[in-house]
């Protein structure tokens, strides 16, 4: 009798802007308790979290960049035109931390989100340079000059995407994880420009998800909605309760894989759902 075949994990880590840093916390505690991680997904905030994990950086030390990585190394503010951060001062960060490699040559598998703003369509990246990928994917629409990228003009991922599951589905994952990180339903003031344009992001995105069929084995969504999208300086906050959330499903995670079988042989869950309904 030949020896069970392990499932292959896939990470969809969503877009939320600063409360995307929960997704390091849930990074740490699969970390903790040996849950392989097999292909990553991500938009926005999700694809930069996940790229600096791809490049075998550990969770400790990606909080540790981000909670001490201060605005005026990464926010570069000019004359609005597309948008008031150009972006150049993240995009060479990135490149930095990931070693100037492409996407094909990172330790796990990644894919990384992104939106045509031109003509709507999802814009995924496989290959080429990490850095020109998140930098896409992050183009906050208002706040960061979009990134042109073979002749197309990017934006934020979650536009379009807000948790990557079907494209971890179509990396060869054959459990999902999502980690959701959206404001879900609570009531943000609005007091800056940047407040506008985050907020209303955070709207569209949600309404997007709540017409979409998530087909994710297991989504966790950490308790953020409170935190503003802009508040990076919240980062060890937002980690923590990331880990609380990956914590809760830790053993049905563990127990998931143990009692994972082919496809062929078992009908997926989410399937099966919506037949009885």
């Amino acid at each position: 009798m030949s020896e069970k075949r392990r499932p292959k994990i896939g990470l969809a880590l969503g877009s939320g802007g600063a409360r995307g840093f929960a997704h390091i916390g849930v990074l740490k505690v699969l970390d903790e308790h040996d849950i392989p991680i097999d292909f990553i997904a991500g938009s926005s905030m999700g694809s930069m979290v996940g790229a600096l994990y791809a490049n075998q950086i550990e969770p400790h030390m990606i909080e540790k960049l981000a909670a001490n990585l201060k605005r005026k190394y990464w926010l570069d503010v000019m004359m609005p035109k597309m948008g008031f951060v150009s972006g150049q001062k993240i995009k060479e960060i990135i490149r930095l931390l990931t070693h100037g490699k492409n996407i094909e040559d990172l330790a796990i598998p990644l894919a990384v989100v992104a939106t045509d703003i031109e003509n709507g369509e999802r814009v995924v990246f496989r290959e080429g340079p990490v850095d020109v990928a998140v930098r896409s994917s992050i183009s906050i629409p208002g706040i960061f000059v979009p990134e042109r990228v073979n002749g197309r003009l990017l934006v934020d991922g979650g536009v379009i995407d807000r948790v990557p599951i079907t494209v971890t589905k179509e990396m060869g994952a054959d459990i999902v994880i999502g980690i959701d990180v959206a404001n879900f339903d609570t009531v943000m003031k609005v007091t800056t420009i940047f407040d506008v344009i985050a907020q209303t992001i955070d709207v569209m995105e949600r309404e997007i998800l709540r017409y979409r069929i998530l087909s994710a084995d297991l989504l966790i969504r950490p308790e953020v909605g409170h935190i503003s999208s802009l508040a990076y300086s919240n980062c060890n906050e937002i980690v923590d309760l990331g880990e609380k959330a990956a914590l809760f499903y830790v053993d049905q995670i563990k127990e998931m894989i143990e009692n994972w079988e082919e496809k062929d042989e078992q009908q997926p869950a989410f399937e099966s759902q919506l037949e009885q309904k």
